[in-house]
């Protein structure tokens, strides 16, 4: 199927500013070739540095960086400090992630994702709630760096599959990507969200704004989408979104009409509200009970994967509704509209 709209360019995004030792090493090696890449035991695994390195390695496997030769994604040495990173990151999810590294009763951990809190305080209730436009534009402008890529980080895991589970995944995906229509891939409707609430929808564009909090959630994605052995995790991950999409992306549709937004930016959350609906059915049926009979040793790096990707979740909002409470930005670089007294990152 055709697109109705020009093409955009394909155009990668520029390599970001470094924020440290770390990422100030693997950009200089982006960008002038083989260096020798230390990465200190002691490296804080959730901070800016390491994060925005280890989003850059990963970045390679997806648009690259402008001026950035191709070759690199497959560089030895960038790899190599890529995996000492990786080490660092997911010990530290290990050991933060709540219960037990033998727990393997997915039934239970998946129906814990589909029961709300009453009290719940996440960031859609807020913007439903009471969040303004400023806040709104700030979320968008923070998750686009998955979305503008959304489902691709996923689409790794295909090939680790086999059978049933790999059709039905396909299938989620197939939808991911428009089902055909270019026009409806989920990417697309991110981008145009973007472009009614004028933000830049190029991409990459918001990576020096984004906190380490944002990278770390791609991150995970990344890591475990590229590695066979967490492919479980990936899974896990993917159901995560998958079940607790619908009634978020439902309080983002009242909140952008309740703040007057476009129809366009309004579409991309309303699409959701349907599709992940349904893709919570497929992703627990036609995914993980097959791929678990074929392969039941999984079963405890699906529930790692879901309880990562809650626990770095739960990270982001609490910097978020942190930062909006005080009444600054939670971006590094704020938009033009948030408040006056915003100047320092958070």
């Amino acid at each position: 199927m055709l697109s109705r709209h020009p093409p955009r360019p394909v155009e990668p995004p520029a390599l970001p500013e470094p924020r440290g030792p770390l990422s100030s090493a693997v950009l200089d090696a982006l960008r002038r070739g083989p260096v020798i890449l230390a990465v200190p035991d002691d490296t804080d695994p959730y901070g800016d540095d390491l994060q925005l390195a280890l989003y850059c390695c990963y970045e390679l496997h997806y648009r690259g960086f402008a001026g950035v030769p191709d070759e690199r994604e497959w560089d030895p040495t960038l790899l190599t400090a890529r995996a000492a990173m990786e080490r660092l990151f997911l010990g530290a999810l290990r050991a933060d992630v709540p219960g037990s590294p033998d727990d393997d009763d997915v039934d239970a951990e998946l129906a814990a994702l589909l029961v709300e809190p009453v009290d719940v305080q996440g960031v859609s209730h807020h913007l439903r709630r009471d969040g303004e436009l400023w806040q709104m534009r700030e979320y968008v402008a923070l998750r686009s760096l998955y979305h503008l890529k959304e489902a691709d980080p996923q689409a790794f895991v295909i090939a680790r599959l086999d059978g049933p589970a790999k059709a039905a995944l396909v299938s989620i995906e197939h939808d991911e990507y428009g089902a055909g229509d270019p026009d409806r891939m989920h990417a697309r409707l991110f981008a145009d969200m973007m472009d009614a609430l004028e933000l830049s929808s190029a991409y990459g564009h918001y990576l020096d704004a984004a906190p380490a909090a944002v990278l770390a959630e791609v991150n995970l994605m990344s890591m475990c989408g590229l590695h066979r052995a967490l492919r479980g995790a990936l899974v896990g991950q993917f159901a995560t979104v998958e079940l607790t999409s619908s009634p978020g992306s439902d309080r983002l549709v009242k909140a952008l009409r309740r703040l007057d937004a476009p129809e366009a930016a309004i579409e991309f959350y309303a699409e959701h509200v349907e599709a992940d609906a349904v893709h919570e059915q497929l992703v627990r049926r036609g995914v993980i009970t097959p791929m678990l009979a074929a392969e039941p040793g999984l079963a405890r790096d699906v529930v790692f994967g879901i309880r990562a990707s809650v626990l770095l979740a739960d990270r982001l909002s609490t910097l978020l509704l942190d930062s909006w409470d005080a009444s600054h930005s939670a971006l590094r670089l704020p938009l033009p509209d948030a408040p006056a007294l915003v100047g320092t990152t958070p």
